[in-house]
């Protein structure tokens, strides 16, 4: 496989389908803000509905950038608690990639290239792909609009009538009242960033998602919640003449990799 084979190994599954660019990211509050007493019921409230979902579908259309790499493409997703994820790229129709776990390990399916990564972290192939490492249960609370999982709150401060920073001990999470009531607005934690846009019937249409390496974000369409994920999306048939692909070498062929040639 020569090198400018090799810098295309993962990218069929970014550069899928142009989509129409996300809305403008909204600016979030700065300062100190003012003690806000009623914190905890602000976020409870906040997150009454998503934190009910164990179940989600959804097409993703992704763009965005991780290191100097512009990303860009649609992904199929199921994702259902505790960690169950499935995630289907696709050109046209055919698929480009197939990523499922269950129980904290994955698979990673590439099919033009025809390699297969076993048992590997979810969040790891995620990072690979397109450079922000998300559990499948932290996506499924990204995507439905609760942050980063929930949170236990410590602590609150009020920005004007409509934003409050929600402090806790595993990241703060930023409230926004919205056709009024209190929504998620952004969360952060651990370096990531999810923050929130086009909200409609309750729930973010896009989604950004933003660490030091990559500024993504996700048009999130046909939803679905609390679905049972198929149990036959678990039973993918891997090619027997597939040739086995390594974490490692996935990294180096992703966008934030060094795009050295692969090896079988």
């Amino acid at each position: 496989m020569n090198a400018r084979t090799a810098s295309r190994f993962c990218f069929p599954v970014l550069f899928l389908i142009a989509a129409c660019g996300p809305p403008a990211k909204p600016a979030l509050p700065s300062g100190t803000g003012t003690p806000f007493a009623e914190f905890a019921s602000a976020y409870q409230e906040a997150v009454a509905e998503c934190s009910t979902i164990q179940a989600v579908t959804a097409e993703l259309a992704l763009s965005g950038r991780a290191g100097t790499t512009k990303l860009r493409g649609r992904i199929t997703a199921g994702l259902a608690a505790p960690a169950d994820i499935v995630l289907e790229g696709l050109y046209f129709g055919k698929p480009i990639f197939v990523l499922i776990g269950r129980g904290g390990t994955a698979m990673l399916f590439l099919s033009r290239e025809n390699r297969i990564l076993r048992k590997e972290d979810p969040s790891a192939i995620v990072e690979a792909l397109v450079g922000v490492p998300l559990s499948p249960a932290e996506l499924r609370s990204a995507v439905t609009g609760c942050g980063l999982q929930q949170v236990s709150p410590s602590g609150g401060r009020a920005f004007g009538a409509d934003w409050v920073v929600v402090e806790s001990g595993n990241g703060n999470a930023y409230l926004r009242r919205i056709e009024g009531r209190w929504r998620v607005a952004a969360a952060m934690r651990n370096g990531i960033t999810v923050q929130y846009a086009d909200f409609a019937a309750g729930r973010p249409a896009t989604v950004f998602v933003k660490t030091d390496v990559a500024d993504i974000a996700l048009r999130v369409s046909g939803v679905e919640v609390n679905v049972p994920l198929d149990p036959r999306a678990f039973d993918f048939e891997v090619p027997k003449d597939a040739t086995p692909l390594t974490l490692e070498e996935l990294r180096r062929a992703g966008p934030l990799g060094e795009r050295g040639q692969l090896t079988p």
